[in-house]
């Protein structure tokens, strides 16, 4: 007896997999799926997400990477599906060289095989923070290096950081800016 599931079943089904990090169950049960249920629309992406997790799970880098830069994926899948990429190439090029990479290794990967535009909004980010969040900071910076706790978490919720990456920010700017000029504080 065959089971019939809505596409909306289907991606909701992938999405707990998934979550759940049950990739063998995940595997077996994306095998059931008929290949037309990957052009459904309305669960296309979380189908897609799915199969890109399986891919990488099972060594399957070669179908990783032409289904990530198959389809534009949503913001929020970006995350998971950027640290899919990212990994599977780290793990070639130390299958490639016989050992784990290094810090150096990992960025000279990352500059070999930028991410997708698929997976990536193409904000650059600097130390972690995205160029839009440092524009603000330093813009609050140059008029009040000091802010105050409530200045801060206004800071946090403008630039999507949290108050504490806010508050090191500015302790660490602050900091530098004493280094450069040779003053102690």
């Amino acid at each position: 007896m065959a089971m019939v599931f809505s596409v909306e079943q289907v991606a909701c089904m992938c999405e707990v997999l998934l979550q759940s990090g049950r990739m063998e169950r995940l595997t077996d049960f994306l095998r059931t799926l008929p290949p037309s249920s990957s052009s459904c629309p309305g669960g296309l992406e979380s189908i897609l997400k799915a199969r890109a997790a399986v891919a990488f799970h099972l060594g399957r880098f070669s179908d990783l990477y032409a289904l990530l830069e198959s389809f534009h994926f949503s913001n929020r899948s970006h995350p998971l599906l950027q640290q899919l990429w990212l990994r599977a190439h780290y793990l070639e090029a130390e299958c490639q060289r016989g050992r784990p990479l290094g810090v150096v290794g990992k960025y000279r990967v990352r500059r070999k095989f930028p991410l997708p535009r698929t997976i990536w909004d193409g904000e650059e980010t600097s130390y972690c923070f995205k160029e839009k969040s440092r524009s603000v900071l330093w813009k609050w910076y140059y008029c009040k290096p000091y802010p105050s706790p409530r200045e801060k978490r206004a800071l946090a919720a403008a630039t999507g950081l949290t108050a504490t990456q806010v508050s090191n920010w500015f302790k660490n700017r602050r900091q530098r800016d004493r280094a450069a000029h040779g003053t102690t504080g």
